[in-house]
């Protein structure tokens, strides 16, 4: 009876520990859920918190690049994400699709002056609802405007743009934001030349400002493309004032340019200098040039042109299996070739050319020798000499004098040259024996027998040489050359191209009176009558006052106007 009880207390007594146990499990459980529901309320109450956070951050960086934008265009706020293209243009300025004029207009944009633009490159995975803080820009630069005619969506970019914006394997197109600036007037630039002989180009500053004309901003990093001629040189912007970018609109600035940073040996175009008298000596390579340049002084070219004096450029090649072709040329051209020279020298061998007072391009001024490798890897000796004449005049006038006694000659019937009668029968047995007449036509020369098999003519132009001339002679004049404008002529017909119809030969404006390629034809018709080059047709449509009455007029009609309204010859 007690073992029953005792069996039955010991049941119940593990009953109420089991249900102890479960209780305490269950309580704990429900502590724990408690627990986690509250980290979990907390969670969501800190994200949320973060959110309005952030969300209000968002706002107030927008609400402050407002600002900014609206401060930075003077109360405009243009910007836009477009797809840039490129098109075929000169300077700075873009073409923007006709949305944009209007936006522009409606926020009197034209009325703070001239439009300025800064250009951001934006990879393609930005979006237009991209927050401007989180776009990655990688590139930016500043521009004018050209025209608002490109198709919706697009923008237009000039090679200036494009190649300050984009790296050289950058796609054919890509987002860029475009967005409106007011930039200050610019007071002082430093440039830095990429390329040896910017600095050689005479008034090369000149040049520079001709190529500013087309251009609306610079920017700090830039690099400027500066045509001369069938030349190109680049030069980088390093500083600029008052900011790193600036307007170059109607304005004066002060431009520092340095040399590039390292000697590029390679680069045939740099000027050596060469003192007349002082001869110099070097090796030039087969199709390549070496250049020398050489001034005359004012007191030099005095007696150069009172025919006591001329100059001598003399080139000695001194290498038998090499070649050398002598090229001398005067401002504007700078660089001397083939077919684009004043004077030049193609005899085989030692080569001189003397130039005096009735060379017409001649001058007091800076002059260019270019050496050219005709033939193998020459080494040759270039000398400019100055030479007085006017002993050897003496010596001519006294020769003449002593000729003009003798008047009793009669003409030998094989050479035609005047021998004196006493002696013509012994002159015509042994000339008709010894010598020969070139029966080419309009040649008539008189050869030894011996030399007359090395006296040939060319096919061509008739002209007569020596037989070991007549292959250079065909290359040098005969065979076409290539001009930078496109067009394929023989070497007279080049020179005289390049000289008076090439569109990148150098004049000087009639206006502005810089060095500038002269373009084509200009496109108004009345320009085109007074011989005006597509240049001088632009530039000369700038304005400015009369003198006698103040009122404004285009430079090119200046002088009809003073003579139509003044009475002025």
């Amino acid at each position: 009876m007690d073992f029953e009880l005792r069996r039955a207390r010991e049941k119940l007594e593990k009953e109420q520990r089991e249900r102890k146990e479960k209780a305490k499990l269950k309580l704990q459980r429900e502590r724990k859920a408690k627990q986690e529901t509250l980290r979990q309320r907390e969670a969501i109450e800190a994200t949320q918190r973060q959110r309005r956070l952030d969300a209000a951050e968002a706002e107030s960086k927008a609400s402050q690049l407002e600002e900014e934008n609206l401060l930075a265009g003077r109360g405009v706020n243009f910007s836009r994400i477009l797809e840039a293209v490129p098109y075929q243009g000169i300077g700075d300025k873009i073409k923007l699709p006709p949305s944009c004029f209007t936006e522009l207009s409606e926020q009197g944009a034209f009325d703070k002056g001239p439009l300025h633009f800064s250009l951001s490159l934006i990879h393609q995975e930005a979006t237009m609802h991209t927050e401007s803080s989180d776009k990655e820009l990688s590139r930016m630069t500043h521009a004018g405007v050209l025209e608002f005619t490109v198709e919706e969506g697009f923008v237009a970019l000039p090679q200036h743009c494009w190649s300050n914006l984009f790296p050289e394997d950058a796609p054919g197109s890509a987002a860029v934001e475009v967005r409106y600036v007011w930039l200050p007037k610019g007071t002082y630039a430093k440039l830095q030349s990429v390329e040896f002989g910017f600095s050689d180009i005479p008034n090369h500053k000149a040049v520079l400002e001709t190529s500013l004309r087309q251009h609306a901003t610079l920017s700090q990093g830039d690099t400027l493309i500066v045509n001369h001629g069938a030349l190109t040189y680049h030069l980088r912007v390093l500083e600029l004032k008052p900011s790193s970018s600036i307007s170059v609109l109607e304005t004066d600035i002060e431009v520092d340019i340095i040399g590039p940073e390292s000697v590029d040996s390679t680069n045939q175009y740099i000027l050596r200098p060469l003192i007349i008298g002082k001869p110099e000596q070097g090796m030039v390579e087969e199709g390549k040039y070496v250049y020398y340049k050489f001034s005359l002084d004012d007191a030099t070219w005095k007696r150069i042109s009172s025919k006591d004096a001329s100059i001598t450029v003399t080139l000695e090649s001194q290498t038998q299996d090499g070649d050398t072709d002598l090229y001398v040329s005067r401002h504007p051209l700078l660089f001397p070739t083939q077919h684009q020279h004043m004077w030049s020298s193609h005899d085989l061998g030692a080569k001189a050319l003397l130039l005096g007072a009735e060379d017409q391009n001649l001058g007091p001024g800076n002059y260019t020798v270019a050496i050219y490798g005709y033939k193998g890897t020459s080494k040759y000796l270039v000398t400019v000499n100055f030479q007085d004449v006017s002993t050897q005049r003496l010596g001519q006038h006294a020769a003449s004098s002593s000729s003009s006694a003798e008047v009793d000659t009669l003409e030998c019937r094989n050479c035609k040259r005047h021998i004196p009668s006493r002696t013509i029968s012994l002159h015509e047995a042994y000339c008709s024996r010894h010598n020969i007449v070139c029966q080419h036509a309009g040649c008539g020369v008189v050869l030894r027998v011996e030399e007359s098999e090395r006296h040939v003519h060319c096919e061509k132009c008739s002209k007569a040489f020596q037989k070991e001339e007549i292959e250079k002679h065909m290359k040098v004049f005969h065979e076409p050359l290539h001009c930078p404008c496109g067009i394929v002529l023989e070497k007279d017909q080049m020179v005289q191209h390049q000289s008076s119809d090439c569109p990148l030969r150098l004049i000087t404006c009639r206006f502005c009176g810089d060095m500038v390629q002269a373009g084509t034809s200009a496109a108004d018709a009345r320009d085109r009558i007074r011989g005006l080059s597509e240049h001088e047709s632009v530039c000369g449509s700038r304005t400015a006052p009369c003198d006698s009455c103040g009122r404004s007029v285009m430079l090119k009609d200046m002088d009809i106007h003073q003579i139509a309204v003044h009475q002025k010859n």
